[in-house]
């Protein structure tokens, strides 16, 4: 069960979804069953004015009451939209370090062809640097010795404020077998991608920077 939630809000996510099928207000009305006159007045007076036409529009939406009612729950960030009066902060290094703590989920930005590619791997933070395995010929695996970018950010989706760290420098494989069974140890070691990830890649930034965004 969801408590009170907000009808405008629900009413957005009904329109955002009723425009991404390319139905008119009209054409929902008739797929629920309702007059349009008694749609708007159910879009404002909210889901507990009617449940089961909520459920009727979610079908004819061809979505779920829960989705329109609280939201997709793997929904990309920002579908909740700015907080109250958002600026930015520049963090400084020792911050970055902190904000993305001893291993995470991060985005390793690599220069191929036919263009540049960001993808995500789950870090170790070790001694200064960022490291995350993969394998031989693997989309993550960059070139020995190639500049590129590690990114990790956080977003608070409710309060509308969250953080983002960049860091830049190049790519080195660990080859070392105590280094290598060492990092093994730590945690948030293990591939979340699962499969033969033999090699860790250290990237030990040359610049290492961040922003938060505040609200309020």
């Amino acid at each position: 069960m969801h408590d009170t939630p907000d009808p405008t809000v629900v009413a957005r996510r009904i329109a955002e979804r009723r425009e991404q099928l390319g139905l008119g207000e009209e054409d929902l009305a008739r797929r629920a069953a309702m007059a349009p006159r008694y749609l708007r007045h159910l879009l404002e007076a909210g889901p507990g004015f009617d449940p089961g036409g909520f459920v009727r529009i979610a079908a004819a939406l061809g979505s779920s009451p829960d989705e329109l009612l609280a939201g997709r729950a793997d929904a990309p960030p920002g579908h909740g939209g700015p907080g109250p009066r958002p600026r930015l902060q520049n963090l400084s290094e020792a911050e970055c370090w902190e904000l993305v703590g001893t291993h995470g989920i991060g985005r390793i930005g690599l220069s191929v062809e036919p263009g540049p590619v960001v993808l995500p791997v789950n870090y170790v933070v070790d001694r200064a640097s960022f490291a995350y395995r993969t394998g031989v010929r693997h989309a993550t695996a960059p070139e020995e010795g190639a500049a590129v970018s590690f990114q990790v950010d956080h977003i608070d989706e409710y309060l509308g404020r969250g953080w983002s760290v960049l860091a830049l420098g190049p790519a080195h494989y660990v080859d070392d077998p105590g280094e290598l069974e060492r990092l093994a140890g730590l945690a948030g070691a293990a591939p979340w991608a699962g499969g033969d990830r033999p090699r860790w890649v250290r990237i030990r930034p040359e610049e290492i920077n961040g922003r938060r965004l505040v609200t309020g």
